[in-house]
Parts: structure tokens; C-alpha cells; sequence
């Protein structure tokens, strides 16, 4: 099989780390950039979600694509339960993101959004959990062992005046370490697809497993707040 065309990132395993995630040691940064479907664009027509992550220097390392039947994306739309998969430079699966499904309301506690991330797949390496609150987007980032290790809040109903709307990393302390924005990308995209850009920055020091797992939180914010429901 042809290598993806994408940067070339070596895989050196380094003990104590998922295989796969060594590159994420290198970096504090990462673009999502949404592809854009041209069906979604002229026809409305809900199609399964394909995302270039790229480094600070605009290189593509990993590519994220949705696996989803067409009954579930046209009838749930943005409620919709998900698995996402992550592959490397090689087209090896590295991270599984998956997302049951809920109904999403702030007036039912009782059917919060969450999260699974596994890296490689069948190895849990977190969770993303929303929390109940009226207003505010509020999330807690757990380990594997269901433990919370970092919180994650957004502005009021996921919405920002600003052209870039900002998500902030928070410790346990609330201390900001990071942000998840998503960033404007033109009035005809914005209008007419559901394509979206987001920038994940964290510590470069911040556990790898930990990165993975802001990645698949940042999936849930786009399905969340910004999937267009067709």
C-alpha cells in the first residue's frame, strides 16, 4: 500500500507512550481543518466528516475521517453518535474517538454528552464528559482510570461576538493552559457548509495521552455548536 499523501512524520516508539502518539511530544499546537464536501454545499445533503490535522507549519501529520451509515447523519444530524478514526502518515489507525448517542438539551442534566478516546484503538486513554450548566459550555477531561484531570469551558451557549470563538483548557484549579478555538473561515463557508477550522494549543510538556484526547474534544465541540442541521 502507497503511503497517504501527507507529511512524512517518523514513528519512533518511545517507551511509556501509545504507539502512535510520539509526535504529539513535539508540538503544543495543531490545526483541524475541516474538508469541505462540495454535496453538503449545494445539496445540503449530510456526509460523513474527513479532517486534516496539520502542525504549526500548515503540514498535514494525522488525518481524522467519521464512520457513519447515511441513515444516521441525515436523521440525526449533529446528534448523531459517531466513531472517529484517526491514521497516521501511513494510513495506520492511531486514535479512536466515539460518541454515543444522546439527546443534547441544557434543560435535561440527565443526557449529557460524552466522549471515549482510545490511542491505539481498544486502549482507553480518556474521556470527555459535559457538565450541567444553563449557560455555559462545560466540560471535564478524565484519564483512563474515570479520574478528572482538566476542565474545558467555552463561551456563553458555545457562542463568541469575536470571529474566533475560544474554548479555554483549564487545570483543576482553573488555571488556563490551553484553548480549542474555532476560527472564522468566510462568510460563503460559513453560510453554505458546515466546514469548520479549530486550533488546539496546549503544553508542550502536557501528557501525549492527554493531546489525543483535546483532539476528540475538539470533534465534540464541532458537532456540537457548529454542525449546520440540515
Amino acid at each position: 500500500m502507497q503511503p497517504m499523501n501527507m507529511y512524512m512524520v517518523p514513528n519512533q516508539g518511545i517507551p511509556g507512550f501509545p504507539p502512535g502518539l510520539e509526535y504529539l511530544t513535539q508540538v503544543d499546537q495543531l490545526l483541524i481543518k475541516q474538508k469541505v464536501e462540495l454535496i453538503e454545499a449545494l445539496a445540503g445533503f449530510e456526509s460523513n466528516n474527513k479532517y486534516e490535522i496539520r502542525n504549526s507549519m500548515g503540514q498535514n501529520v494525522f488525518y481524522a475521517v467519521e464512520e457513519n451509515d447515511c441513515l444516521t447523519r441525515q436523521c440525526c444530524g449533529p446528534l448523531r453518535s459517531f466513531t472517529i478514526r484517526i491514521l497516521d502518515n501511513f494510513g495506520q489507525e492511531i486514535i479512536t474517538v466515539s460518541r454515543p448517542l444522546k439527546c443534547m438539551s441544557c434543560f435535561f442534566p440527565c443526557c449529557l454528552q460524552e466522549l471515549e478516546i482510545q490511542a491505539p484503538p481498544g486502549n482507553t486513554v480518556g474521556y470527555v464528559l459535559q457538565q450541567w450548566h444553563p449557560f455555559l459550555p462545560k466540560f471535564t477531561i478524565e484519564n483512563e482510570r474515570r479520574e478528572p484531570v482538566l476542565k474545558l469551558q467555552g463561551p456563553f451557549c458555545g457562542w463568541s461576538c469575536l470571529p474566533d470563538v475560544d474554548f479555554e483548557i483549564l487545570t483543576m484549579d482553573e488555571v488556563s493552559i490551553g484553548k480549542i478555538s474555532k476560527q472564522w473561515t468566510g462568510l460563503l463557508r460559513e453560510a453554505f457548509t458546515d466546514s469548520d477550522n479549530f486550533g488546539i494549543q496546549f503544553p508542550m510538556d502536557l501528557d501525549v495521552r492527554m493531546k489525543a484526547v483535546m483532539i476528540g474534544a475538539c470533534f465534540l465541540i464541532d458537532f456540537m455548536f457548529f454542525e449546520t442541521n440540515n
